[in-house]
């Protein structure tokens, strides 16, 4: 009886490490068009019940006392549609029961009958309301909404829709998908292979090209290759602890606040760069890249006070000189532009010079340095999947607005800023987010990351972080954690002695996590070493077992490095 009980449960447990190991992949896909009918389901619908809507209503029922009915396409397509709506939340809705501690990955494909209107998909608990994501819809084409939660709680639960406007909101293709956490923090192992890693082989040769079999090989690392960074303040400049804490970590920055128009010329016609002059100087003296932050902010209340009272012949001038003069200052000096900051939220420009504004201050940017990337800064993309404003389809609207201005070509260098300032991230959110915004075809960055104080305000970095680094379309990030001695922006890394806080310990710790220690080893039979390395510069030694030459050769590691250009010779 007890040999039979050991039998059962290492059976089990055989039968859980195989279901670990065959994890569900996690499907990245998503769409930024508005297409005449819906793909099919994510997951075959996860826990959605006739996802499809093939069997009817089966499963489906009102919310909010709406009517609920049948609706079919000329090709055949079956879906639902919530009808005579007089209350945002009147909707289609599947019950469903969620699993404690368990991500969800949702999407669904969405339609109104008239015109455009904005659609969040809501999860109901036991006295909560969720908000998992959000799109613009149209009427003559389905929309994907993209999103997720995160499930605090074991419990029966309610998928369903709202909207402000009164249309009719057709649901097609829903799906709900639970993982694991160690589901899902597997999907990070592989991301992190496939887009941050790759396999490189060393090949020890001699004067006359014979490979050197037991050639001693070592890597050591010298620098990471994915940009991760903090803003600086000006602080750094008359600081040297700030300094050295930041240099010996940080590889890219943006400056705080030193670059803004109101900062280089609070007085009208009385430009001052000294100071973003000298943090550029500091930064360019320990290869430290620098984002130009920013040219124009859409916000009223940020710009120069001496800006709101010019007439619209004024302004025009201004902010044409505003241009030129930072750009022809740092072009071919900063990695990137934010162009036009916050243009989802705010319009300054926009009502004073119509709804192009920013697509001719791109095109404008573009003609001044062809080499960097101009972007869209932007928050609650990713922060707040309810803000109507700044859903992943209202952004790649604005961005593709710009890109089809004319003079915008897709040579333009467009770029996808999010800034990230957050409270308490939706992590399943956040992917789902990014999936949709990846459709745009251009490098995301990750620009202002913060997260609010509190208990977990670490333990959030570090989810957010993670995840936002294990993403394929994520090309580089920076913290939000300029340094000031009465007190950061939201969040600080460090106290006033530049003792690590908890947040800094995050940092540090993923650091290390995202670098290849260095690697020691001897060359095969045929004088190859193999190694998978993160990408980044690595110092190469490597000794002949015999002769007792030693060579040492620098080696980069990039996307690049495929195929043949993974393999290096290395004569000694």
């Amino acid at each position: 009886m007890g040999r039979a009980l050991f039998l059962s449960l290492l059976w089990v447990t055989m039968l859980s490490a195989a279901r670990v190991v065959q994890a569900l992949p996690y499907d990245y896909s998503s769409s930024s068009e508005c297409l005449p009918e819906p793909l099919e389901s994510h997951y075959g619908g996860g826990i959605i019940r006739n996802s499809d809507f093939s069997a009817g209503l089966q499963g489906w029922s009102s919310f909010g006392y709406g009517v609920v009915e049948e609706g079919a396409s000329a090709s055949g397509n079956r879906y639902g549609v919530a009808r005579n709506r007089t209350r945002p939340y009147q909707s289609v809705s599947q019950k469903v029961y969620l699993q404690n501690d368990t991500h969800y990955t949702l999407s669904a494909w969405l339609q109104v009958s008239d015109g455009n209107a904005d659609i969040r998909a809501v999860v109901k608990t036991n006295g909560e309301f969720i908000h998992a994501g959000g799109v613009e819809a149209r009427s003559g084409c389905w929309s994907i909404l993209k999103g997720g939660l995160t499930a605090s709680a074991a419990g029966p639960a309610e998928l369903y829709f709202e909207s402000n406007a009164t249309v009719e909101v057709w649901v097609d293709n829903v799906s709900l998908q639970p993982f694991t956490q160690e589901e899902w923090a597997a999907h990070h192992h592989s991301a992190i292979k496939k887009s941050r890693k790759k396999t490189v082989r060393l090949r020890a040769r001699d004067s006359t090209g014979k490979p050197v079999p037991g050639a001693q090989v070592g890597i050591e690392h010298v620098r990471s290759g994915f940009p991760l960074g903090s803003a600086m303040s000006a602080e750094i400049l008359h600081n040297p602890a700030y300094q050295q804490w930041f240099t010996s970590r940080f590889t890219v920055t943006t400056f705080e606040n030193e670059m803004k128009w109101y900062s280089t010329e609070g007085v009208q016609g009385r430009e001052d760069y000294s100071v973003p002059d000298a943090m550029l100087r500091l930064a360019k003296s320990h290869g430290i890249a620098v984002r130009g932050h920013n040219i124009f902010w859409d916000q009223p209340s940020q710009q120069p006070g001496w800006v709101q009272s010019l007439s619209y012949p004024q302004l025009r001038a201004a902010t044409a000189r505003r241009i030129k003069s930072v750009m022809s200052r740092y072009a071919g000096q900063v990695i990137a532009w934010d162009v036009v900051n916050e243009n989802l939220h705010f319009s300054f420009y926009e009502n004073k010079f119509g709804s192009d504004a920013s697509a001719a201050f791109y095109r404008r940017a573009h003609q001044m340095d062809s080499n960097a990337l101009m972007s869209m800064n932007e928050f609650n993309t990713l922060e707040q999947p309810g803000d109507p404003n700044a859903v992943p389809g209202k952004y790649l609207g604005k961005l593709f607005q710009i890109k089809k201005f004319p003079g915008n070509t897709n040579d333009g260098r467009m770029a996808i800023g999010l800034e990230g300032h957050f409270s308490t991230p939706n992590i399943p959110y956040i992917r789902a987010a990014l999936d949709t915004m990846s459709k745009a075809g251009v490098p995301i960055w990750l620009t202002e990351i913060d997260v609010a104080p509190g208990p977990n305000q670490a333990a959030n970095l570090e989810k957010i972080l993670r995840e936002v680094y294990a993403h394929p379309a994520v090309h580089g990030i920076i913290l939000w954690t300029a340094w000031h001695p009465q007190g950061c922006y939201v969040m600080c890394l460090t106290d006033n002695g530049f003792r690590n806080l908890p947040t800094g310990d995050v940092v540090d710790k993923l650091i290390a996590e995202w670098q290849t220690r260095s690697h020691a080893g001897v060359a095969d039979a045929d004088g190859y070493y193999e190694a998978e390395l993160f990408h980044g510069d690595y110092k190469v030694t490597v000794t002949h077992p015999v002769a007792n030459s030693t060579v040492v050769q620098s080696l980069s590691v990039d996307t690049e490095t495929t195929g043949a250009r993974s393999e290096f010779t290395i004569h000694v």
